[in-house]
């Protein structure tokens, strides 16, 4: 072939090539992006390539005679220097940007105001603003809710990834359905997406809702239709971050994408700089600022950043070598986080420790997911894990794990609050774990049920006084008995009492002896506490009733 068309078709080659991987790769056409400039290596390849710049496979034909391979590969001088220009990119811009040389300048990324716990964390008479459900048991909750669709079901999976939102002042978790695979997507792309499942983490309950105009633009979705592409397309030159699906308090579906910028040097602390909030319905979307982000949004940081940040600030104040060597005021959150809803906002909370020591807390952070403002409370006392360690001691015989805690306040006294969920991930018990002394534990079926035997663990501990012990919300009711059942919680017999309509009353057999006399067809007046739970009541006092 002759050299121009050689080189045409080197050209065509190259292009059709570097095209093709930009469509599949989507990267961010920007110099802050490290992958930017990957991808300028991998197209200098494409182009380099066809052209001849890398030889060595045959020696040319030349006066006639025919080529023949010569096991060498020779590459053309012009072609590495073009490479060396990414690769010097990559290797210095990493090495100024790194911590060595920049420790103070990570550390200054965030600004931590230190805060009162007692005054800044309210004691609540129901816990009903923290989520204490993980991803896998929300997911165990969604799924059995999407089986009884079976319109729904077999052509749609749940997302597995479960975001936390504020939805009209209370947790919840959502997760959008997206499709079984490109077949799937095939038949039912007219159709689009159409629903969630809202999952309740405080009554341990779900709902799949159906939108009123179906999601078109999803992770499962594909060629023009596919969620990322679209936002690529979009905004070629942001380096996106998290992608988060959300509602609002009308119920419509949203992505928020979180878009990055270096606060160091060409590649260091990354950090949120924009907020676009994406409609999957129709393709349309609005950018800003993220300090500029409206209210009704919740995940604009990651809780994996948010510690990041932290362990910046903890760690790099006094210098890199101090960070290796000395640790000296070094401090670190702890391997996890959860969740707290505070006025319109969801907020991280995870455990500080010392470097030198992780064997307890020196305090605790939270962090605003929307604007990432951070407070800090010098809360010495167990560690998280030690906490679940002491919850799951507390029943060992069911071998039910403990979720990551979150942190109340309990007459004055920081307490860990989680979860007890059986080898299924179903949710069996709630546990409050005093943070001074994890020693400290009650469990309950119920949050109410836990922070009341809580209150009572303390007194008899000498941390409150009996006078302290608020007395338990009663309310009255006439009810017909329609079953009476005995178990065995946590190793005191419990007695539930069934009514005719339906609601069922638990009292403890330890408590209240003469509970054993309740007989179906009874008609009883009792007093009683409400729970987390609409249909289940804890039983203050009991009396039979004429008919």
């Amino acid at each position: 072939m002759k050299k121009t068309p050689r080189i045409i078709l080197a050209v065509l080659i190259g292009t059709a090539l570097t095209a093709l991987s930009y469509y599949l790769m989507l990267p961010a056409l920007n110099v802050f992006n490290t992958g930017f400039w990957t991808y300028l290596i991998l197209v200098a390849f494409f182009y380099g390539l066809p052209l001849g710049v890398v030889s060595g496979l045959s020696v040319g034909a030349k006066n006639g005679q025919k080529a023949t391979p010569t096991g060498k590969l020779k590459v053309n001088k012009i072609f590495l220097a073009i490479i060396a220009i990414p690769v010097a990119v990559l290797v210095l811009g990493g090495v100024v940007s790194s911590t060595f040389f920049n420790a103070r300048k990570y550390a200054s990324v965030i600004q931590v105001d230190q805060a009162d716990f007692a005054q800044d964390m309210p004691e609540a008479d129901v816990v009903s603003n923290i989520s204490l459900m993980d991803t896998a048991s929300a997911s165990i909750l969604g799924n059995r809710e999407l089986g009884a669709l079976s319109n729904v079901v077999s052509q749609y999976n749940l997302s597995p990834d479960y975001n936390q939102i504020n939805y009209k002042g209370t947790p919840k978790k959502v997760a959008n359905l997206e499709y079984v695979d490109f077949f799937r997507w095939i038949n039912n792309s007219a159709n689009g997406v159409p629903g969630y499942v809202m999952v309740d983490p405080v009554n341990n309950d779900a709902d799949y809702i159906q939108f009123e105009q179906p999601m078109i633009y999803v992770d499962s979705a594909f060629f023009g239709e596919d969620l990322m592409r679209k936002l690529r397309f979009s905004y070629p030159t942001k380096i996106f971050s998290s992608v988060n699906f959300e509602i609002d308090e009308e119920g419509n579906p949203y992505y928020i994408v979180s878009c990055m910028k270096p606060r160091v040097g060409l590649f260091g602390a990354m950090d949120v700089s924009e907020v676009i909030i994406f409609n999957p319905c129709d393709g349309t979307s609005e950018i800003y600022p993220v300090d500029s982000s409206p209210s009704w949004i919740d995940n604009v940081y990651d809780g994996d950043l948010a510690c990041e940040k932290y362990n910046w600030y903890g760690t790099l104040a006094g210098g890199f070598w101090n960070s290796v060597i000395g640790n000296r005021d070094c401090k670190t959150t702890t391997d996890g986080y959860g969740y707290i809803v505070r006025g319109d906002d969801v907020w991280y909370y995870t455990g500080v420790t010392s470097v030198t020591s992780d064997e307890s807390n020196i305090g605790f952070i939270i962090s605003n997911a929307r604007t990432g403002e951070y407070k800090y409370y010098p809360v010495i006392g167990a560690e998280e894990y030690s906490a679940m360690g002491a919850a799951q001691g507390e029943v060992q015989e069911k071998r039910y794990t403990a979720s990551f805690p979150s942190l109340i306040n309990v007459e004055g006294e920081a307490t860990y609050i989680m979860v007890l969920k059986d080898e299924n991930g179903l949710v069996k018990l709630y546990a409050l774990v005093n943070v001074k002394n994890y020693s400290i534990v009650a469990t309950g079926d119920s949050q109410t049920s836990a922070k009341q035997a809580y209150l009572e663990e303390l007194a008899k501990r000498g941390v409150i006084t009996e006078e302290d012990l608020p007395a338990p919300e009663t309310q009255n009711a006439s009810i017909l008995v329609k079953d009476v059942r005995l178990a065995t919680v946590g190793g005191e017999t419990v007695v539930y009492i069934t009514a005719e309509d339906g609601i069922v009353y638990r009292g403890q057999l330890a408590s209240d002896e003469s509970l054993i006399l309740v007989e179906k067809g009874m008609s009883l007046s009792v007093s009683y506490s409400p729970t987390s739970h609409e249909k289940i009541r804890v039983i203050i006092g009991w009396s039979e009733s004429n008919p």
